[in-house]
């Protein structure tokens, strides 16, 4: 469990880069990105990046392929805003959370269809 300091990196590189994308990227491959999460190490050398991309599968691949060439100017971004000693090297990750979450809700909504209704 990460420590308050830590959340705050974390929160931070997330609205920095989640402002930087949607101010837009020129690569033409990045969809609808929202992200969702970061997940820096504790020597902040290195950040996994989190995101859901609006689309299928291929979107998905081509978004995140974007994402990867895009990092450079990401990490600068990061760099010129923030005030860290390190500027981690971005890894972008996509966050399955929400499909995930909306098949479970499905699932139970199938549920109570067939069931009739929980007391």
């Amino acid at each position: 469990m990460p420590g308050d300091r830590m959340r705050r990196v974390n929160e931070a590189l997330r609205e920095v880069l989640s402002a930087r994308i949607a101010a837009g990227l020129k690569d033409p491959r990045i969809g609808f990105v929202t992200v969702t999460a970061v997940e820096t190490s504790s020597d902040l050398r290195h950040a996994r990046v989190f995101v859901s991309v609006l689309g299928d599968e291929d979107e998905r691949a081509e978004t995140l392929a974007g994402l990867e060439s895009s990092r450079g100017l990401l990490q600068s971004t990061i760099a010129s805003e923030l005030r860290l000693k390190h500027t981690p090297a971005l890894q972008f990750a996509h966050d399955e959370a929400l499909e995930r979450g909306m098949r479970i809700r499905r699932l139970l909504e199938e549920t109570d269809a067939e069931g009739g209704e929980q007391p």
